[in-house]
């Protein structure tokens, strides 16, 4: 899956050296323009915008130019705002556009029970516009194959990164290796599993001594118990 590089980063579109521009909606148009044609580059699939109505009537002076960012919180594609900085002015503008992506997401093959882990035949490609769909929704299958299903799932169901949580690795009654770490030293003990847990979960395990500890699962297998 490809990452959004820069997308909450700020475009400087002029240097100061540059002469100073008025305040005028074509101005700011360019601008916005040659920051979102920059920023969907990183986007999955086909990526394109269109830029909304920019009211400049009342916006005061000149501007040693702006600076282009994505509003906090806005969602990379859809419906959004960014926001245009007059550098060296005192004015702030938040402009309505649209960014459409059409790019294959992952759905659910295949009904899907409660606690069952993902495999490859549960899940399949799909096509279709990224901003019609829910926040989240996952498109690389190694997101989700292993990882187990929090609830059940109707087969064609967009996929989302919290329909799944990472698979169990240690197993109530297991036997586990316990790691105790401190200031300066590591032992290393055997024990039982009293509860399932996952990777960065807390597990009970009973030592063979018959003492119980508390410590977080790792993705080894192990408990590590902190001192």
């Amino acid at each position: 899956m490809r990452l959004l590089h820069g997308f909450l980063t700020t475009l400087l579109l002029l240097s100061p050296g540059q002469p100073s521009l008025a305040a005028d909606s074509s101005a700011i148009r360019r601008a916005v323009d040659d920051f979102l044609g920059i920023q969907i580059k990183g986007l999955p699939g086909k990526a394109t915008y269109s830029i909304g109505r920019i009211d400049a009537d009342r916006l005061a002076g000149v501007c040693q130019g702006f600076d282009v960012s994505m509003g906090n919180g806005a969602r990379p594609w859809g419906k959004t705002q960014v926001v245009v900085n007059c550098r060296g002015g005192t004015w702030k503008l938040w402009v309505p556009v649209q960014i459409r992506v059409v790019a294959e997401y992952l759905v659910i093959a295949r009904p899907i029970t409660a606690g069952q882990k993902l495999t490859e035949a549960d899940i399949r490609g799909q096509l279709g516009e990224l901003s019609d769909l829910p926040n989240g929704v996952l498109m690389d299958k190694e997101q989700a194959v292993g990882r187990a299903a929090i609830a059940s799932l109707a087969a064609g169901r967009p996929l989302r990164a919290d329909m799944l949580r990472q698979p169990t690795v240690v197993q109530q009654g297991q036997s586990v290796k316990v790691i105790g770490t401190g200031n300066g030293f590591q032992v290393a003990n055997e024990g039982r599993a009293i509860t399932s847990a996952a990777v960065g979960q807390v597990t009970q395990v009973r030592l063979n001594s018959g003492q119980v500890l508390s410590g977080v699962v790792r993705a080894d297998g192990s408990v590590e118990i902190r001192f």
